[in-house]
């Protein structure tokens, strides 16, 4: 039994090159209680590289899980430890990856073919660590897409320990799509998700794939005990704003676009001082004002102006004139853009 309780109801999923160290503390600043996930982290990288590099993060991303990818379960079992260690409240293992890298290394989605191997990793990473051990999977792949395959291969990882499973309702093809067309082309089956949680009520289920909105999130709910949210919540990052109250009941008020800017402007200013540049952290925003007026002259100031040296939180002030209705002083403004362009 784990000590470390999560209110898993709404995570971002983990998604590499994209769910950083920056980009999680982005998110933070708009919702307080989404589970926030790291890009997946190689066993390899943790045991013969940089562990700090890796691990290191800011004290707001919590509630925080690790990812991580591998497939020897003392490796699994090394560097879940070094999670717990560096205060993460969550590793997951990878058991969803379809890229050929992933299947090179033997994990990711290719080990669903084996369940036994899984929960003999699972099994060493519990017995490792007091924090939660998570699994995330697809409902299958290949061939072995039947609901029995499913149900095998949860049953024997469950017997190992894991008391959560993060499906993503595709399954993966591993041979002839491409990671990017096995977020799309196999088609969605929520259902499936659903009877996996009607058939295991003690196990936690979350729900992966295709969540795009809230109210999805909320309909997904009624059936299962959590939903991972992924490119939705990083290309429109806006909609995590409503997350705390719709999802988690939270009776925090919603902070309005300018009290949201302020938070950014001081989120920016803190990394640029402590020498990141600002392009790491404006790659991660350009998409916050999806489908509103200005939003297009938002994205291109950011893209032309962050990466220039000496960049700082004056280029996402000039970027914020472009956007109507935050309140903001347009002399201020004007001059602020005025100066940047020198």
């Amino acid at each position: 039994m784990k000590d470390k309780i999560i209110d898993r109801r709404f995570c971002i999923a983990p998604m590499l090159d994209w769910t950083d160290s920056y980009c999680r503390g982005f998110h933070r600043l708009l919702t307080q209680n989404a589970v926030l996930y790291t890009e997946m982290v190689t066993t390899g990288a943790l045991i013969f590289g940089d562990v700090d590099r890796h691990l290191r993060y800011q004290a707001t991303e919590h509630p925080l899980a690790l990812q991580l990818g591998g497939s020897d379960p003392q490796h699994l079992a090394q560097c879940a430890k070094l999670a717990e260690d560096y205060g993460y409240d969550e590793v997951n293992l990878n058991v969803g990856c379809p890229s050929d890298r992933v299947q090179s290394g033997l994990f990711g989605a290719c080990l669903m073919a084996d369940p036994q191997r899984v929960a003999d990793c699972t099994q060493a990473m519990t017995e490792a660590v007091a924090i939660p051990v998570t699994v995330k999977c697809r409902i299958g792949i290949d061939q072995q897409d039947d609901y029995e395959d499913l149900q095998r291969f949860v049953t024997t990882v469950a017997a190992s320990g894991v008391q959560t499973f993060i499906v993503h309702a595709r399954k993966a093809w591993l041979q002839g799509l491409s990671p990017k067309e096995n977020r799309d082309i196999p088609p969605l089956n929520y259902e499936r998700v659903y009877l996996l949680k009607k058939e295991f009520p003690e196990l936690e289920i979350i729900i992966n794939g295709g969540i795009t909105h809230l109210d999805q999130a909320e309909q997904h709910l009624t059936r299962v005990d959590g939903v991972m949210m992924g490119r939705a919540a990083y290309q429109s990052p806006y909609l995590l704003k409503q997350v705390d109250q719709r999802i988690f009941g939270s009776d925090r008020a919603i902070a309005s676009d300018a009290e949201l800017m302020e938070k950014l402007y001081h989120y920016a200013e803190q990394h640029v001082q402590n020498g990141a540049q600002l392009k790491y952290l404006t790659r991660h925003i350009v998409g916050l004002f999806q489908n509103r007026p200005g939003a297009r002259q938002w994205r291109r100031y950011l893209s032309e102006n962050a990466y220039r040296q000496g960049a700082g939180v004056e280029v996402i002030r000039a970027a914020a004139a472009f956007i109507p209705d935050l309140s903001y002083d347009t002399d201020i403004i004007d001059q602020t853009i005025s100066n940047t362009r020198q």
